[in-house]
């Protein structure tokens, strides 16, 4: 079975496109930058205050990965934590390492691309908690000896662990191996527990599902927004917002607290690695947004989410 887009599309890119961006073949060009040793915000997090909380909080561990405290359970979503991708080395030290991390309960997994879905990670995470997956991930979960496995599809709605969870649509695509394209889903998550509701994008292009998602959840309390790997727009516009799209997003989605997501951590795409900080901010004051409500992404710092409530 092979998955596609609302609108019925596999967004996955050409051969020829990928090698026409990789040797530069194109006039959207960008001076190199580096691919290490770029400066992201940061904050030292030993772990020790997540687990004495009683609070629901929020802590980015870098590209996609987050740590969900809601409820008194601990949630991952995308947990990454190895040092490289293959040959993509880590350019920030993840916001929270082992030692900090809290016992896990439920590991959400977006979709199967390799900065989302580690297998490192997941293997060191261990067999305990509930994988929460796309539908056609499951079979892999299973394979390498996670036994506690949720296969969800989109808009489906399941009760786990005492969470509401529903897996929403995302514009993008999913490829593991030279013979699975799009034989798995891709999305984000809507988690809710005692009215307080959080929402994962993923990894998406701009699409339609933003306006389903807002209208089947009107009440969304923090949007973790993916604001980086977007250049050049001609390559990645397909499968990847820019920050200016994230906080259009962000505006129809109309959630209380906007938390950055997938930049700063592995260099996948042509803009500098910082680039996403610096220009979110002025995008938020074009837009005429409390300044309050930008997270624009600190490593390790511990967001409070039940103040959004």
């Amino acid at each position: 079975m092979h998955f596609s887009n609302l609108k019925g599309n596999f967004r996955k890119p050409a051969g020829s496109q990928t090698l026409k961006w990789l040797l530069g073949w194109h006039d959207e060009k960008r001076p190199k930058s580096p691919a290490t040793g770029v400066a992201i915000p940061y904050v030292a997090n030993d772990g020790r205050a997540l687990r004495r909380s009683v609070s629901d909080t929020l802590t980015w561990i870098g590209q996609a990965s987050f740590l969900i405290q809601l409820g008194g359970k601990n949630l991952l979503i995308d947990p990454v934590l190895s040092r490289s991708l293959g040959f993509i080395k880590r350019n920030s030290p993840p916001g929270l390492d082992w030692p900090a991390m809290p016992k896990i309960d439920v590991v959400f997994i977006t979709h199967n691309h390799r900065d989302h879905m580690d297998a490192p990670t997941l293997k060191r995470i261990g067999p305990a908690p509930v994988y929460v997956v796309p539908k056609g991930l499951g079979k892999w979960f299973l394979h390498n000896g996670f036994p506690r496995v949720v296969e969800m599809g989109w808009w489906q709605e399941e009760s786990i662990e005492g969470l509401d969870v529903t897996f929403v649509p995302a514009e993008h695509w999913s490829r593991r191996s030279l013979t699975d394209i799009n034989t798995s889903w891709w999305g984000g998550y809507v988690i809710a527990r005692n009215g307080l509701r959080i929402y994962h994008c993923g990894d998406t292009g701009w699409f339609d599902g933003f306006s389903q998602i807002a209208q089947r959840f009107p009440d969304i309390h923090a949007a973790m927004m993916p604001t980086g790997a977007y250049a050049p727009r001609w390559f990645m516009r397909a499968q990847h917002i820019d920050p200016e799209e994230a906080v259009k997003a962000f505006k129809i989605i109309g959630a209380r607290q906007f938390v950055g997501m997938h930049w700063g951590t592995f260099k996948l795409s042509d803009e500098p690695l910082d680039e996403p900080m610096h220009v979110l901010p002025e995008i938020w004051e074009k837009e005429e947004l409390e300044r309050s409500r930008l997270e624009t992404g600190t490593l390790g710092k511990i967001v409070r989410l039940d103040t959004l409530a």
